[in-house]
């Protein structure tokens, strides 16, 4: 393949990520459809079927996109920190979950629980998205007040809680209460108890 064809395809994959993408997060799962896809895409479908052999292959890549988009966010976000501090990396993580982008994977993770197929073909993909978060975990310098035999449980009991905190913000926003929240996974990270915490005010 010569330069410029693959600069050709590499152009074409991404007009049809970056669409598949949009479309899950503003139209839903079951709206993606094709037809929808390369419309936003602006390519033909013989195109995008000459890079991804189903619609669910194409679906399954852009999740990975998602996967990687968020992975550098993070990344670029903890580099802007001086000190990647327990309440640095907790606002990073909140801006995660709240990201525009994510929305394409929660509307993939519900659709997966009455989609057989999607749920499927997402396992595989899902454990290796939980241990890549694990590793980025264990190098953050914030791993070493968590006892390491608990590390993993710990911060999906974090992501999980701001998963749902975020999914709950688009129909009743409760700020008080995350900014709250926040400090509360700070203290308890720290080996606090609430009862210190409340008393503290």
């Amino acid at each position: 393949m010569s330069p410029s064809q693959q600069q050709r395809r590499t152009e074409t994959i991404g007009k049809l990520l970056d669409a598949t993408i949009a479309s899950l997060c503003e139209k839903g799962y079951a709206a993606t459809s094709v037809s929808e896809i390369v419309s936003r895409a602006g390519v033909s479908s013989g195109a995008m079927f000459r890079h991804f052999d189903t619609r669910l292959d194409l679906i399954v890549a852009a999740a990975d996109e998602v996967r990687r988009r968020q992975f550098v966010e993070f990344r670029r976000g903890l580099s802007g920190f001086g000190s990647a501090s327990i309440e640095h990396c907790l606002e990073l993580l909140r801006a995660a979950c709240r990201a525009p982008i994510n929305g394409a994977w929660y509307e993939l993770l519900t659709a997966a629980r009455s989609d057989e197929e999607l749920r499927e073909r997402l396992q595989p993909f899902t454990v290796r998205y939980h241990e890549q978060i694990g590793e980025l975990a264990r190098a953050l310098p914030v791993a070493g007040v968590i006892d390491p035999r608990h590390l993993e449980t710990v911060i999906f009991t974090v992501v999980h809680l701001l998963d749902g905190e975020a999914l709950a913000a688009v129909v009743h926003p409760q700020p008080e209460q995350e900014a709250m929240r926040l400090r509360m996974i700070a203290h308890l990270l720290r080996g606090g108890t609430l009862h210190a915490l409340m008393d503290a005010g």
